[in-house]
Protein backbone atom coordinates (compact mmCIF):
# COMPACT_ATOMS: atom_id res chain seq x y z
CA UNK A 1 0.00 0.00 0.00
CA UNK A 2 0.93 3.64 -0.91
CA UNK A 3 2.35 5.01 2.08
CA UNK A 4 0.23 8.28 2.15
CA UNK A 5 2.57 10.28 4.39
CA UNK A 6 5.51 9.53 1.90
CA UNK A 7 3.25 10.94 -0.92
CA UNK A 8 2.28 14.17 0.75
CA UNK A 9 5.55 14.96 2.50
CA UNK A 10 7.24 14.56 -1.02
CA UNK A 11 4.78 16.71 -2.94
CA UNK A 12 4.50 13.80 -5.33
CA UNK A 13 0.79 13.24 -5.55
CA UNK A 14 -0.63 11.68 -8.80
CA UNK A 15 -3.20 13.22 -11.23
CA UNK A 16 -5.66 11.17 -10.42
CA UNK A 17 -5.19 11.72 -6.32
CA UNK A 18 -5.21 15.39 -7.03
CA UNK A 19 -8.59 14.89 -9.13
CA UNK A 20 -10.17 13.20 -5.66
CA UNK A 21 -8.68 16.39 -4.43
CA UNK A 22 -10.01 19.06 -6.14
CA UNK A 23 -13.36 16.79 -6.15
CA UNK A 24 -13.40 16.69 -2.27
CA UNK A 25 -12.54 20.46 -1.97
CA UNK A 26 -15.88 21.41 -4.15
CA UNK A 27 -17.79 18.63 -2.68
CA UNK A 28 -16.77 20.39 1.08
CA UNK A 29 -17.76 23.76 -0.12
CA UNK A 30 -21.41 22.86 -0.97
CA UNK A 31 -21.50 20.82 2.48
CA UNK A 32 -20.74 23.76 3.98
CA UNK A 33 -23.21 25.61 2.17
CA UNK A 34 -25.96 23.31 3.31
CA UNK A 35 -25.23 22.72 6.32
CA UNK A 36 -27.43 23.79 8.98
CA UNK A 37 -25.62 26.63 10.66
CA UNK A 38 -24.71 27.98 6.81
CA UNK A 39 -28.84 27.35 6.01
CA UNK A 40 -29.74 29.59 8.61
CA UNK A 41 -28.33 32.57 7.29
CA UNK A 42 -28.97 32.28 3.28
CA UNK A 43 -32.09 34.26 3.30
CA UNK A 44 -29.77 37.14 5.36
CA UNK A 45 -27.13 36.77 2.82
CA UNK A 46 -29.01 36.77 -0.20
CA UNK A 47 -30.51 40.11 1.12
CA UNK A 48 -27.74 41.24 2.34
CA UNK A 49 -25.97 41.34 -0.91
CA UNK A 50 -28.88 41.86 -2.87
CA UNK A 51 -29.43 45.65 -1.13
CA UNK A 52 -33.15 45.48 -1.42
CA UNK A 53 -35.78 43.17 -2.45
CA UNK A 54 -36.83 44.18 -5.71
CA UNK A 55 -33.67 43.27 -7.45
CA UNK A 56 -34.44 41.12 -11.07
CA UNK A 57 -32.83 38.03 -11.02
CA UNK A 58 -30.36 38.85 -13.41
CA UNK A 59 -29.02 41.85 -11.45
CA UNK A 60 -29.33 39.38 -8.56
CA UNK A 61 -27.64 37.25 -10.53
CA UNK A 62 -24.55 39.41 -10.94
CA UNK A 63 -24.50 40.48 -7.42
CA UNK A 64 -23.90 37.44 -6.00
CA UNK A 65 -21.07 35.94 -8.97
CA UNK A 66 -19.11 38.66 -8.09
CA UNK A 67 -20.45 37.87 -4.31
CA UNK A 68 -18.80 34.33 -4.95
CA UNK A 69 -15.97 35.77 -7.08
CA UNK A 70 -14.55 38.17 -3.96
CA UNK A 71 -14.76 34.78 -1.70
CA UNK A 72 -12.82 32.99 -4.19
CA UNK A 73 -10.04 35.97 -4.64
CA UNK A 74 -9.59 35.38 -0.74
CA UNK A 75 -9.53 31.54 -0.59
CA UNK A 76 -7.06 31.19 -3.94
CA UNK A 77 -4.78 33.90 -1.73
CA UNK A 78 -4.68 31.14 0.88
CA UNK A 79 -4.38 28.17 -1.37
CA UNK A 80 -0.98 30.04 -2.55
CA UNK A 81 0.32 30.78 1.12
CA UNK A 82 -1.11 26.89 2.07
CA UNK A 83 1.56 25.30 -0.81
CA UNK A 84 4.31 27.67 0.08
CA UNK A 85 4.58 27.47 3.23
CA UNK A 86 4.11 23.57 3.30
CA UNK A 87 7.02 23.58 1.05
CA UNK A 88 8.81 25.48 3.00
CA UNK A 89 8.09 23.95 6.49
CA UNK A 90 8.55 19.88 4.74
CA UNK A 91 11.54 20.60 4.03
CA UNK A 92 12.86 22.14 6.92
CA UNK A 93 11.22 19.75 9.42
CA UNK A 94 10.41 16.95 7.62
CA UNK A 95 8.40 13.88 9.13
CA UNK A 96 7.64 16.30 12.49
CA UNK A 97 5.62 18.47 9.83
CA UNK A 98 3.23 15.79 8.68
CA UNK A 99 3.06 14.85 12.56
CA UNK A 100 1.59 18.55 13.09
CA UNK A 101 -0.44 18.75 9.92
CA UNK A 102 -1.74 15.39 11.90
CA UNK A 103 -2.72 16.90 14.85
CA UNK A 104 -4.52 19.85 12.83
CA UNK A 105 -6.34 17.36 10.97
CA UNK A 106 -6.95 15.34 14.37
CA UNK A 107 -8.36 18.64 15.90
CA UNK A 108 -10.36 19.50 12.93
CA UNK A 109 -12.36 16.10 12.38
CA UNK A 110 -13.05 15.91 15.99
CA UNK A 111 -14.39 19.41 15.54
CA UNK A 112 -16.47 18.87 12.67
CA UNK A 113 -17.84 15.49 14.30
CA UNK A 114 -19.38 17.52 17.43
CA UNK A 115 -17.07 15.58 19.50
CA UNK A 116 -15.42 19.09 20.21
CA UNK A 117 -16.93 22.07 20.83
CA UNK A 118 -14.80 25.29 20.70
CA UNK A 119 -14.91 28.81 18.62
CA UNK A 120 -12.92 29.73 16.05
CA UNK A 121 -11.37 33.08 15.67
CA UNK A 122 -12.31 34.85 12.80
CA UNK A 123 -10.33 38.20 11.04
CA UNK A 124 -13.43 40.46 10.51
CA UNK A 125 -16.00 40.08 13.22
CA UNK A 126 -19.33 41.95 11.07
CA UNK A 127 -19.52 42.50 7.27
CA UNK A 128 -19.42 45.89 6.48
CA UNK A 129 -22.57 48.10 5.65
CA UNK A 130 -23.55 50.34 3.10
CA UNK A 131 -26.56 52.32 1.49
CA UNK A 132 -25.10 51.28 -2.17
CA UNK A 133 -26.70 49.33 -4.32
CA UNK A 134 -23.44 48.26 -6.29
CA UNK A 135 -23.85 45.67 -9.02
CA UNK A 136 -20.11 44.60 -8.80
CA UNK A 137 -17.96 46.21 -6.54
CA UNK A 138 -20.19 46.06 -3.42
CA UNK A 139 -20.75 42.46 -3.44
CA UNK A 140 -17.05 41.93 -4.54
CA UNK A 141 -16.06 43.62 -0.97
CA UNK A 142 -18.60 41.38 0.75
CA UNK A 143 -17.25 38.17 -1.02
CA UNK A 144 -13.89 39.41 0.77
CA UNK A 145 -15.18 40.17 4.26
CA UNK A 146 -16.93 36.81 3.71
CA UNK A 147 -14.56 35.00 3.30
CA UNK A 148 -12.07 36.34 6.03
CA UNK A 149 -14.98 36.03 8.79
CA UNK A 150 -16.41 32.48 7.76
CA UNK A 151 -19.23 30.60 9.19
CA UNK A 152 -18.86 28.60 12.31
CA UNK A 153 -20.11 25.25 9.68
CA UNK A 154 -17.52 26.49 6.89
CA UNK A 155 -14.45 27.19 8.06
CA UNK A 156 -13.70 23.48 9.64
CA UNK A 157 -14.01 22.67 6.31
CA UNK A 158 -11.88 25.05 5.10
CA UNK A 159 -9.21 24.41 7.63
CA UNK A 160 -8.82 21.01 6.61
CA UNK A 161 -8.62 21.64 2.77
CA UNK A 162 -5.89 24.23 3.97
CA UNK A 163 -4.06 21.41 5.47
CA UNK A 164 -4.10 19.43 2.49
CA UNK A 165 -2.98 22.17 0.43
CA UNK A 166 -0.07 22.85 2.49
CA UNK A 167 0.84 19.28 3.08
CA UNK A 168 0.52 18.61 -0.84
CA UNK A 169 3.17 21.56 -1.67
CA UNK A 170 1.75 22.34 -5.52
CA UNK A 171 1.14 25.90 -5.81
CA UNK A 172 -1.76 25.22 -8.60
CA UNK A 173 -3.37 22.07 -7.00
CA UNK A 174 -3.60 23.78 -3.63
CA UNK A 175 -5.08 27.15 -5.72
CA UNK A 176 -7.85 24.88 -7.74
CA UNK A 177 -8.51 23.22 -4.33
CA UNK A 178 -9.68 26.61 -2.31
CA UNK A 179 -10.97 28.11 -5.16
CA UNK A 180 -13.25 25.17 -6.16
CA UNK A 181 -14.40 25.27 -1.99
CA UNK A 182 -15.36 28.83 -2.48
CA UNK A 183 -17.35 28.21 -5.77
CA UNK A 184 -19.08 24.99 -3.97
CA UNK A 185 -19.74 27.45 -1.44
CA UNK A 186 -21.13 29.60 -3.80
CA UNK A 187 -23.65 27.24 -5.72
CA UNK A 188 -26.18 26.92 -3.14
CA UNK A 189 -26.25 30.69 -2.45
CA UNK A 190 -26.67 31.56 -6.51
CA UNK A 191 -29.32 28.77 -6.72
CA UNK A 192 -31.37 29.90 -3.81
CA UNK A 193 -31.08 33.85 -4.95
CA UNK A 194 -32.13 33.17 -8.10
CA UNK A 195 -35.15 30.50 -7.56
CA UNK A 196 -35.92 31.57 -3.72
CA UNK A 197 -39.27 28.86 -3.63
CA UNK A 198 -36.31 26.23 -3.52
CA UNK A 199 -34.80 27.95 0.04
CA UNK A 200 -37.82 25.76 1.73
CA UNK A 201 -37.07 22.71 -0.02
CA UNK A 202 -33.55 23.50 0.16
CA UNK A 203 -34.03 23.80 4.28
CA UNK A 204 -35.77 19.95 4.30
CA UNK A 205 -32.03 19.05 4.01
CA UNK A 206 -30.42 20.56 7.22
CA UNK A 207 -30.73 17.20 9.40
CA UNK A 208 -29.29 15.33 5.88
CA UNK A 209 -26.28 17.12 5.89
CA UNK A 210 -25.80 17.80 9.47
CA UNK A 211 -25.02 14.08 9.49
CA UNK A 212 -22.56 14.23 5.86
CA UNK A 213 -20.86 16.98 8.29
CA UNK A 214 -20.49 14.68 11.07
CA UNK A 215 -19.38 11.55 8.40
CA UNK A 216 -16.52 14.30 6.66
CA UNK A 217 -15.32 14.72 10.20
CA UNK A 218 -14.78 11.14 10.73
CA UNK A 219 -12.92 10.39 7.44
CA UNK A 220 -10.84 13.82 8.18
CA UNK A 221 -10.07 11.86 11.75
CA UNK A 222 -9.27 8.53 9.98
CA UNK A 223 -7.01 10.43 7.39
CA UNK A 224 -5.48 11.50 11.05
CA UNK A 225 -4.93 8.34 12.43
CA UNK A 226 -3.33 6.46 9.04
CA UNK A 227 -0.81 9.73 8.82
CA UNK A 228 0.19 8.63 12.16
CA UNK A 229 0.37 5.05 11.86
CA UNK A 230 2.81 5.30 8.95
CA UNK A 231 4.85 8.00 10.98
CA UNK A 232 5.08 5.37 13.90
CA UNK A 233 4.79 2.46 12.20
CA UNK A 234 8.94 2.10 11.78
CA UNK A 235 9.19 2.46 14.97
CA UNK A 236 6.71 -0.26 16.24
Amino acid sequence: MTNLAEIFTSGNIGYMTWLLMFVTAFAGGVIASISPCSLAMLPLMIGYVGGCSKETPYRTFVQLSFFILGTAIVFTIIGIICAITGSVFASAFGGYFTLVMASLLLVIGLKISGILDFEIPVIIKSMPKTNTNSLVIYPLLLGVAFALAGTPCSTPILAGIMVFAAMGKNLWAAIIMLFLFAIGQGVILIIAGLFTSTLKNIKKFSGFTDGLMKISGWLIILVSIYLFYKVFSPLL
